[in-house]
């Protein structure tokens, strides 16, 4: 790490009356950090210690810059203090009788620069003698307690791996200052206790991760700050602090089951820690004479039902905190579940509370609310009918994958739905009304044109998560398909079109394509309007978290007969002849002319050979019957191959019947012209020839070709070659040993594209969905470039001046300046 580009890091540091520890640990930091001296800022808070601390400090440790509150405002106000006088761009926080590893903040900042979407670093927490654990994990109960695992337990080792963590210790947090500052800090209202739980919970809500780095290290002598102060009092500020970060961060629906139900449990936890007899004032309890007398009660009871009572009091400022909290959230509670490890562990060993903490998890059904799926919308403009194209076979698939895990929606705005039996919820739509869709869903996917039917999705400040499925490049499509059109409105079209994909890609926060050359395709686009940025790479050099291939699928049952379909049932077409299947539509970018000509050729020498045509016209009304399907009729009539050698299913096949048709062909074929639509094409219901064991015959130029050659599944072809295809026809179809060999071979890249297999980059993202990491809410650069004195910087814009005027005269210059405008509000618009 070049030492000129490492952040200022700004440690620091609260004193309440430990004056001590609070010396040696600002001296270790002086003295024994691997940190450059001049990165360093030492800043020490004495909370009105009023014992002469401040001066102790001052004197001892001349190097920290004392600040001296008026009054006593707990841990978090005084790291608050501290962070609002700080210059660094990373803040350090570490506890007063505490002390650092040598490589305590250079550890830290390493995984904050390489990672750009940490945006809090928690360090791993050894005992004083550095034996035992101290913090290297949080976890939080459902009733708001965050405790350290493995506290307590022998460093053996075992916690030396970085992870995520819904927390870290405030004893040793490494926070992005500017990340910091927008979420307002510690929250001041805990005073001490949970402000670092809270911290963490509101920092994965607004998807920033918390990592739990161990080669960030320190010692820590755990409580020493509280050694004076009774365990009633910590009690009631750990009980009164769980219901307050409760409050304020857990959604609507989760929140009115848990917090009635942890508002009983502290009171249960009160009492059972207090020994209290609960059944004292039943009325069978009752003498021969009323006893009013004062009952005795621990204060440790006390501090149960007076931290509920205070919890009460904060209540008017706590809900203008949960509604800015529940505004600028981005994830969901299910997604943090993993966070919080053992959400249902009742912490208290206490019998009678155990018994209460059950019948409160039955009674408000919270093994359900905590262990709830996310809720997934999945988006098509196709048709959901018996008979589907890809976009809604791929859309189907999505929801149904999905929806093994979780809640899921798929829903179409297309006038036809009409969709088989399944497992999740298939609903149509109105483009007005998929606000309402999308309102409901925690993550929202995405096809074709929908991002222009929620214009709220598009905004800036918009926190719903949004995977977009550009596996069809519909520009590039277009080109193809409106040869038939104008020039003007083919231009106007293709426009129309790229403008509605530079949206989604300016949007997105996961996109899925179908293939290695569609993804290069894609991270040109997505290079050019800015969305590889320096962090976002930094964050995933292979950008695959932005970016992932989810080619075509298949089903991972074998294809099973379920009517007959061609062979002895098509007229002209009998049982022992061959069939040549082809399996999509007759669309523009096709080549089903070189095929007839290759059948033409074929039957004279072959007489049992037969093309089919699956079908004709798309199942989608809005798609238009393209020129080359009359061409293809007309060629097939012209060379008097209709109905003898050629055959045309006119209409398309149920997608839960094509398996017959699969079953009766003896080979499948596609071809396509030589252009750029081809180059990145996925042809997807290619991939049904795989699924039912067919040699594929394929032209070359596509993915699809490309897997054909290196997996020796069929053979590949010229473009535009009938000869050669007429060959590779005869080969397929009357080489009974290569045809077996083709089959053999399709076996194992058949089980690689299931639909389980192939959606895995989507499965994964929706396990743990967060914003991509351009996308974060207060991302600002770690170390900013060193701004320009004002002699210096007006010296810079007179050399541009000139230099404007030299290449364009004054229009230049007044372009530069309007760029230059945008630029500035876009940045002050994203918040940067």
């Amino acid at each position: 790490m070049v030492e000129a580009n490492l952040p200022v890091v700004s440690v620091i540091v609260v004193n309440y009356r430990g004056a001590d520890d609070t010396i040696t640990c600002l001296r270790a930091v002086r003295d024994e950090l691997d940190y450059p001296a001049d990165k360093l800022e030492v800043l020490c808070v004495d909370n009105a210690s009023g014992d002469g601390s401040a001066q102790r400090i001052r004197d001892a440790v001349p190097e920290a810059r004392l600040i001296e509150s008026a009054s006593n405002t707990g841990f978090a106000g005084g790291c608050n203090l501290a962070a609002r006088e700080a210059s660094g761009e990373v803040l350090a926080f570490l506890n007063n009788d505490a002390r650092p590893d040598r490589s305590w903040a250079r550890a830290a900042v390493e995984v904050l620069r390489a990672e750009p979407t940490v945006g809090a670093v928690a360090s791993k927490v050894l005992d004083w003698d550095g034996e035992r654990v101290d913090f290297v994990d949080g976890g939080l109960t459902w009733f708001g307690m965050g405790y350290k695992r493995h506290a307590g337990e022998l460093d053996d080792g075992s916690h030396d791996a970085p992870r995520d963590v819904l927390f870290g210790t405030g004893s040793a947090l490494f926070v992005r200052a500017e990340l910091f500052a927008a979420l307002d800090g510690f929250d001041e209202r805990f005073f001490m206790f949970y402000e670092d739980v809270d911290l963490g919970w509101r920092l994965n809500l607004r998807g920033w991760r918390v990592r739990y780095e161990p080669r960030s290290l320190t010692f820590h002598r755990h409580h020493a700050s509280m050694a004076e102060v009774s365990s009633s009092r910590e009690h009631y500020l750990l009980e009164r602090n769980a219901l307050a970060a409760l409050y304020k961060n857990l959604s609507d629906e989760t929140l009115a089951k848990a917090l009635p139900a942890a508002m009983a449990l502290a009171v249960r936890r009160a009492t059972a820690r207090g020994e209290i007899d609960p059944t004292q004032l039943e009325i069978t309890r009752r003498g021969e004479t009323e006893d009013d007398s004062p009952v005795p009660i621990d204060r440790s009871a006390l501090a149960g039902m007076l931290a509920i009572d205070q919890f009460v009091e904060l209540l008017p400022s706590l809900k203008i905190s949960r509604e800015q909290e529940q505004r600028e959230r981005v994830r969901t509670d299910a997604d943090l579940l993993p966070l919080m490890r053992k959400a249902m562990e009742p912490a208290y060993p206490l019998p009678r509370y155990l018994a209460a903490h059950d019948a409160l998890v039955e009674a408000f059904e919270l093994d359900e609310v905590f262990g709830r799926p996310r809720k997934i919308v999945v988006i098509t403009g196709d048709a959901v009918t018996e008979r589907m194209a890809g976009p809604a076979i791929r859309a189907w698939h999505m929801a149904e994958v999905l929806a093994a895990e979780h809640r899921v929606r798929l829903v179409s705005v297309n006038a036809r739905v009409d969709p088989p039996e399944s497992e999740f919820e298939v609903l149509a739509a109105k483009p007005r009304e998929l606000a309402e869709h999308v309102e409901w869903a925690d993550i929202v996917v995405l096809q074709g044109h929908v991002l222009e039917m929620v214009p709220a999705l598009k905004r800036v400040d918009s926190t719903k998560i949004v995977v977009c499925d550009v596996y069809d490049p519909m520009h590039l499509e277009l080109l193809e398909q409106g040869r038939d059109s104008d020039e003007e409105r083919r231009a106007k079209d293709l426009a129309g079109v790229t403008e509605v994909l530079n949206t989604q890609l300016e949007r997105g926060d996961f996109f899925l394509c179908a293939s290695e050359r569609q993804r290069h395709f894609w991270l040109g686009h997505l290079a050019s309007l800015g969305r590889l940025t320096p962090g976002l790479y930094d964050n995933d050099p292979t950008v695959r978290s932005l970016l992932s291939v989810v080619p075509f699928g298949l089903p991972s049952v074998a294809p099973r007969r379920t009517a007959p379909a061609i062979k002895g049932t098509r007229p002209g077409i009998s049982a022992d002849d061959k069939v040549v299947l082809w399996a999509g539509g007759v669309y523009s970018w096709f080549d089903p002319l070189t095929l007839l000509r290759a059948i033409d050729r074929l039957a004279q020498r072959r007489s049992d050979v037969r093309l089919f045509f699956l079908g004709m016209k798309h199942p989608n009304p809005d798609v238009p019957e393209m020129g080359m399907a009359g061409q293809t009729r007309a060629l097939a009539q012209r060379l008097g191959l209709t109905d003898k050698f050629v055959f045309f299913n006119e209409s398309w096949v149920p997608y839960q019947e094509r398996q017959n048709f699969l079953l009766d062909a003896d080979c499948g074929v596609t071809t396509h012209f030589e252009h750029v639509e081809t180059t990145f094409a996925f042809r997807t219901r290619v991939l049904d020839y795989l699924w039912s064991g067919l040699p594929v015959i394929t032209t070359d130029g596509d993915s699809f070709a490309d897997l054909v050659r290196s997996e020796g599944i069929g053979v590949v072809v010229p473009a535009e070659d009938p000869e050669a295809l007429a060959d590779a026809l005869e080969k397929v179809l009357y080489d009974a040993e290569f045809a077996a060999e083709c089959r053999r071979r399709i076996e194992p890249v058949r089980e690689r594209f299931t639909w389980e297999a192939v959606l895995s980059p989507l499965t994964s993202f929706c396990r743990d969905p967060r914003p991509a990491a351009d996308r974060l809410t207060a991302a600002a650069p770690l170390v900013r470039s060193e701004q320009p004195g004002r002699v210096e910087a007006v010296r810079r814009d007179l050399s541009l001046l000139r230099e404007y005027l030299d290449a364009g005269g004054p229009a230049e210059v007044a372009k530069r300046a309007t760029g230059r405008l945008r630029r500035i509000a876009g940045e002050r618009l994203r918040g940067r």
